[in-house]
């Protein structure tokens, strides 16, 4: 049963970030856009069960959550501390380590493609853009690599900001234009 060690509000002020103190995953995230796409999902499912919720993203010790914009915080925080509080703690398996999330982000878009940029650009994103969106309660996955165009999807509290729709994409369009190719163009899907 995770204990939650705090709460930390998001640049997205419908998402709500809860750290952990033992991890819910392991080197995966999951991200569910509405509770449809929850079944199966025990924790997520319980998440969107309290009601009000749009979305939810988890990954390690990490568990962002998107409120519809007619609810309050105070009411339904308390609310969604009881499901987080009865998941079940993951433990850690042979060949994972807890917070190698950064590990899988893009691995399997770049084992898809014989494109060497791919892998540049995963170790690039790894390196200098994940960390700090999963420190806002987000994430980056790369979708693929067509050409020179780069997709990319925002999850978590990322996936509804305004900023990661604008500053942040030019910010990392601007990123792999200076240190991998000046061609490539940054879409997010």
């Amino acid at each position: 049963m995770p204990k939650i060690a705090d709460i930390q509000e998001t640049p997205n002020p419908n998402a709500v970030k809860f750290i952990l103190k033992e991890p819910v995953s392991h080197g995966t995230s999951h991200s569910f856009k509405n509770a449809e796409s929850a079944v199966g999902d025990k924790l997520a499912n319980s998440l969107f069960e309290v009601g009000e919720v749009q979305s939810v993203f988890y990954m390690d010790k990490m568990i962002t959550v998107e409120k519809s914009d007619l609810a309050e915080w105070d009411d339904i925080l308390p609310a969604l501390a009881v499901p987080i509080r009865a998941a079940e703690a993951t433990a850690a398996t042979n060949g994972h380590r807890n917070g190698s999330a950064a590990a899988v982000g893009g691995a399997i878009a770049a084992a898809a493609s014989d494109d060497p940029r791919l892998g540049e650009i995963n170790a690039l994103l790894d390196d200098r853009i994940r960390p700090y969106l999963a420190g806002d309660g987000g994430w980056l996955e790369v979708v693929g690599l067509e050409g020179s165009t780069l997709k990319i999807r925002y999850e978590g509290a990322c996936g509804t900001c305004p900023s990661s729709l604008t500053g942040t994409l030019m910010a990392i369009e601007n990123l792999i234009q200076d240190e991998i190719d000046p061609d490539i163009s940054v879409l997010a899907v």
